[in-house]
This record gives C-alpha cells, structure tokens and sequence, in this order.
C-alpha cells in the first residue's frame, strides 16, 4: 500500500490531501473522493481509504479544513465532550460550507485525472462529509458515477444547500446508510430525501441501520461497532465494484 501526498490548489489555496493505492490500484483509473467526518484527515481515515485502496481504486482524502490550517489534531473519543475542542470543531465545521466543498472538488477531480485516474469516480462521506458526497456527485453529474453517505447529517433539511434540493441534477447511483437514531438526520429528513430521489428519478437505496449510532463505521469513533463497521463495508464495496467499471 503507497500513500502519495499531494498538494492540491484550489480557488482559495492549497489543500493537502492523501492519495492511496495498492499494489492491485497503482494504475487504476477508477478513483474515489472520501469526505472526512468533522474530525479531520487521520490515521483513522487513512486506514479507511487503505482498505478502499486494496480494493483496486485509488482513494483520495483531501482536508476539507485547509482554509483554517494549521489545527488540531482532535481525539475523535473526546473532542465533542471538552467544551474547548468543540468550539474549535464546530467553528471549523461551520466554517466549511458545502459551495466550499462543492467548488474544491473541481480541483480534487482534476487531481486524481493528473495522476492518471480518468476513469470513474465515486464519492463517500462520513458525517459531515456525507452531504458533500451527494452534493458533489450533484455538481459533478458526469464525472461522479456513485455516492455514499453514512451517518451524514442534515441530507434533507430546510436550508437551502441540502442535498436533496439537488437531487434533479443527481446521475450517480446513491447509497445513504443511516444510524439507527440520529438527531442530525431524522425520520422526517430521510422521508424527504427519498421523496426527492424518487421525484428526480435517482438510483438509490436508503438503509437504517437499527441499533448503530452516528458515527458507528470510523474506528477512532467512541461509538464504534464492528459489526455494523462490517455491514457498511459490504454495502459500500458492492456499491463500487457495480458502478466504477
């Protein structure tokens, strides 16, 4: 397994992002797009990305956070019980808004195409990062060939750059798996977020996952469950291998 550290420029700097590929995925040029949780690039999303990676593509994991670099690391056990990490997390969370994401992503796709993955993308989020997985597979309809969520918050919500608002402009086929109870995405948000893919014609399956709370797949996560961790990777790999070909 390599890691390749890149420098991306973007329209409001330079993100630093990790490319992984396996000995199987070093001339793939299927790729995918992991959008971090509100924790920030790690070892513990590296670890992701290199299972992802072993599976033929090459994965890219871009910090999402570079405007406000340097900061952290956070303790992805503790950092939302410590009043002063969780000011610093929300301050960059909300500071990173999706047309942010949203625009950045042009870069990282041509990232990936400068290294030789013009191929099919597909795009997968965790937490925060799961809006921006769809929204991006909405902004980039022709490049994106699949999206996952996985405890994303707020997929359907009221404000104005919710994903299921773009469902129309969607062409990829999309998975969102969801925790059992979880107050970022309600039953009433996946019950307008499959309304608005059903509307828009949207190859999609919605998934709850009973008993696993926000957070369950990323393995620094307090509410880690590896069983459930398991499950989402079945339901991810298939996804993939299905659609980048």
């Amino acid at each position: 397994m390599t890691k390749q550290d890149l420098r991306i420029k973007t329209r409001d700097g330079v993100s630093k992002a990790g490319l992984f590929r396996s000995a199987k995925g070093s001339s793939a040029r299927a790729g995918v797009i992991l959008y971090q949780d509100a924790f920030g690039p790690r070892p513990a999303l590296d670890g992701m990305a290199e299972r992802l990676a072993s599976e033929g593509y090459a994965v890219l994991v871009p910090d999402l956070f570079y405007r406000n670099a340097p900061y952290g690391p956070f303790d992805a056990k503790t950092a939302f019980t410590e009043e002063q990490t969780k000011a610093a997390l929300m301050a960059l969370v909300t500071g990173t808004t999706q047309e942010m994401t949203i625009s950045d992503s042009a870069a990282f796709l041509d990232a990936l195409a400068g290294e030789g993955v013009t191929g099919p993308i597909g795009t997968v989020g965790y937490c925060m990062g799961g809006a921006r997985a769809l929204n991006v597979a909405a902004a980039y309809p022709d490049r994106i060939k699949a999206a996952a969520s996985f405890h994303g918050g707020n997929l359907a919500s009221d404000a104005g750059d919710s994903p299921h608002r773009k469902a129309a402009t969607i062409k990829a086929r999309v998975y969102v798996g969801m925790a059992g109870v979880d107050r970022s995405f309600p039953p009433e948000q996946s019950t307008r977020l499959a309304e608005a893919f059903r509307e828009a014609e949207v190859d999609h399956v919605l998934e709850n996952y009973v008993g696993m709370a926000h957070g369950w797949c990323v393995p620094d996560h307090s509410v880690y469950d590896e069983t459930g961790a398991e499950r989402h990777w079945k339901r991810l790999t298939a996804l993939f291998a299905e659609t980048l070909v």
